[in-house]
């Protein structure tokens, strides 16, 4: 049923409510009319609220596209940074290979420099040595190549190259065995051949004459006075008397003339035979004018070991002297005390001359030498 019915109802519950319909007809506009006007309130606080969310989001996208406009900007300046970074990284790159480069070039250079300083050492000390070598065959005095062997030991103590210490020990060994040889006195033996040069011409030749033997003196003739002394011890009386006459006494005189032109004979003819014992018959065949070139080749040849001397030639200056003593051995009277005296002297330079050479640093140079070598 409607309510609009005329119909009575037979429910009396339906009789009492019925005064209070145009109740509930009246509370459903104002509750629409509430709702509407609560959705017009939430519509107008939503259409606020989005208003505002529009208003906002507007600020935001503004200022989102400023961002966007300023990060394009710095993307676009990053880009430009990072394409002159780019652009100075590959110069630094290649600038970076320059001195990469130069620094290798440095680097091999001051390598050439050391080894150039070294191998300038070790040929400064090479010329050094064999120089010193050449002032002690000079001089015939050990003395300048040990200085030198010194100097080149402090040398390469102070260049503190460990490719050097071969060189160093085998400096310490050359000194070593230079100060325990004993070396010749050249000085002394140069005056002993000068010596022995100026008394050639005093030596005596094998077959000179009244040089082994001088002649006897004939005995002196006695006087006239004393003729008659046997006579008067004979005879008193006879002193006293004079003589019987001129005829005795000129055979007296003729006698005794006789007697002495015998003896005188007799003299030269032991002068004139000798008997001389010669062991090589070539010293009695020298003629006279033979032992001048003698004399003088003898000569020569100690003029020959001296100069050999000097150049510290020892072997040569020793064959020189046995030459010599073969020579007055041969042609000179080796009884005489000149010729001895010679001999003597000609023997012991002969022994001094045979004695130890000067020792030369051949340790020290085969070292210099590997160590220029770089082996």
């Amino acid at each position: 049923m409607s309510a609009t019915d005329p119909t009575p109802s037979a429910d009396p519950s339906a009789r009492a409510e019925r005064p209070s319909a145009p109740q509930a007809g009246i509370g459903l506009p104002v509750l629409a009319l509430v709702l509407a006007v609560g959705a017009l309130a939430f519509a107008g606080l939503q259409w606020q609220k989005l208003s505002s969310t529009q208003v906002e989001l507007a600020e935001r996208a503004r200022e989102s596209a400023e961002q966007v406009a300023k990060a394009q900007a710095l993307a676009a300046r990053s880009d430009e940074l990072s394409q002159e970074l780019q652009a100075r990284l590959t110069v630094a790159e290649v600038r970076l290979s320059e001195v990469s480069l130069q620094r290798s070039q440095l680097e091999e250079l001051m390598l050439s420099l050391s080894r150039s300083r070294d191998d300038n050492l070790v040929q400064d000390l090479d010329s050094t040595v064999r120089l010193a070598v050449q002032q002690a065959q000079l001089t015939g005095s050990a003395q300048p190549l040990l200085t030198a062997l010194k100097s080149a030991d402090q040398r390469i103590a102070r260049s503190a190259q460990p490719r050097l210490n071969p060189v160093q020990r085998a400096i310490a060994r050359d000194i070593e065995r230079l100060q325990s040889t004993p070396l010749a006195d050249i000085p002394t033996l140069a005056l002993q051949l000068d010596e022995l040069s100026r008394q050639v011409d005093n030596w005596p030749l094998l077959n000179e004459v009244g040089l082994r033997r001088l002649p006897s003196a004939p005995p002196p003739a006695p006087s006239a006075a004393a003729a008659p002394a046997p006579a008067a011890a004979e005879d008193p009386e006879a002193g006293t008397q004079p003589p019987a006459g001129w005829r005795e006494a000129v055979a007296v005189w003729w006698s005794r003339l006789w007697r002495q032109v015998g003896a005188d004979a007799l003299d030269s003819a032991r002068d004139l035979v000798r008997v001389t014992r010669i062991d090589h018959p070539e010293a009695a065949l020298l003629a006279p004018e033979q032992s001048f070139f003698l004399r003088e080749n003898i000569k020569l040849r100690l003029l020959n070991a001296r100069l050999a001397v000097t150049a510290r030639n020892m072997s040569a200056a020793q064959v020189d002297v046995i030459a010599i003593e073969t020579l007055i051995e041969r042609y000179f009277d080796g009884a005489a005390a000149p010729v001895a005296g010679a001999r003597t002297t000609l023997g012991r330079l002969r022994r001094d001359l045979g004695g130890s050479p000067m020792p030369r640093p051949d340790e020290t140079l085969a070292a210099l030498a590997v160590a220029a070598g770089g082996r």
